[in-house]
């Protein structure tokens, strides 16, 4: 017959006993902290409490601006059979209602993404999941060459898988994700996505099938990845349907009302001719109508004829049957 177990009791430990004589050096332990503190920082002596066989520790208020809460401490101790106490340590400790810094956490956990400048120098990280091992030399010259120059290997580590899946997620969840497409105009919709269009350059290896780089200076997007499904009014087909389009400017007739062509003035002793350009006229013999007893302001009659006056320079349309009206002498 077997006898139940019981669980063996532990051992009380006795709760060690108040020094008289360390507890009562209050004097004493108010010094030690004078000599570690600057003037006004230790208030008044709180309490005493034990700490060991022999050893006590006095709390004084703490009284600099910011430590709320906090206390001074200094910790007596007393060697056997000694008649007097001495300073063991001082120390400042928080009490309850003290204000602390958060827990201290490692860089990698508390850094984010968005807190790293283009000059921040990140450290090396060696066994980092969203890499994998790389190509390695061979030792051929010839392989190593094809594989390093003509292929863009040769770095020592790549992408893993996961560490594609992981940018694959942030850049589908970011502003340049994808985009419903509708031709109705919706708010929040477009016409057409990046896979049209023209200023799309895809990504190499395999988020190829997914991602590209927007080369447009007139998208938001320029020089960011896009998802194939993104899209954006600056696309490069857009508009091609409407009526009115955009008219290159070396192309087309262009009018021009602006500019004035300036003819010289004829010779003096032309002066009282007018230039007939046009229609063909009857002649007059020379003999009939000498050319010296012509006034300079007479003129024939003419069909339809276009009259440029020496003078002034300008055109004249006549009708048939109508008369060129008097030229203007040099001298009016």
């Amino acid at each position: 017959m077997t006898s139940p177990t019981t669980a063996p009791r532990r051992a009380r430990t006795a709760r060690p006993k108040l020094d008289a004589i360390a507890s009562a050096a209050v004097e004493l332990a108010h010094e030690a902290l004078l000599e570690v503190t600057e003037p006004g920082q230790v208030g008044e002596h709180l309490r005493v409490e034990a700490s060991g066989e022999r050893l006590v520790t006095h709390i004084f208020e703490c009284t600099m601006p910011g430590y709320r809460g906090w206390s001074w401490v200094v910790v007596l101790t007393r060697a056997s059979r000694a008649k007097a106490a001495t300073v063991a340590e001082t120390a400042l400790l928080p009490g309850e209602e003290s204000i602390l810094a958060p827990d201290w956490e490692p860089w990698s956990e508390r850094l984010k993404p968005s807190d790293v400048g283009a000059d921040d120098l990140l450290p090396y990280r060696d066994d980092d999941e969203r890499l994998e091992q790389g190509y390695e030399a061979t030792g051929d010259e010839d392989v190593d060459r094809v594989a390093q120059w003509e292929l863009g290997l040769g770095r020592p580590r790549v992408l893993s898988a996961e560490g594609r899946s992981d940018a694959a997620e942030r850049w589908l969840e970011g502003d340049f994700g994808p985009r419903e497409t509708s031709g109705r105009g919706r708010r929040g919709t477009v016409t057409a996505n990046c896979t049209s269009c023209g200023f799309l350059s895809k990504l190499s290896g395999s988020l190829r099938g997914e991602f590209g780089v927007c080369t447009n200076e007139w998208s938001p997007a320029d020089g960011r990845v896009v998802h194939l499904n993104f899209g954006c009014g600056a696309h490069s087909e857009t508009g091609q349907e409407d009526e009115d389009r955009e008219i290159s400017r070396s192309s087309g007739v262009i009018v021009d009302e602006l500019d004035v062509e300036y003819q010289q003035d004829a010779p003096a002793d032309a002066a009282g001719e007018s230039a007939v350009v046009g229609a063909s006229t009857e002649e007059t013999p020379a003999e009939e109508t000498p050319a010296a007893e012509t006034p300079a302001a007479a003129a024939p009659v003419h069909d339809d004829v276009i009259l440029v006056t020496p003078v002034t320079g300008q055109l004249s349309f006549e009708s048939l049957g109508a008369e060129v009206p008097e030229a203007d002498s040099p001298e009016d």
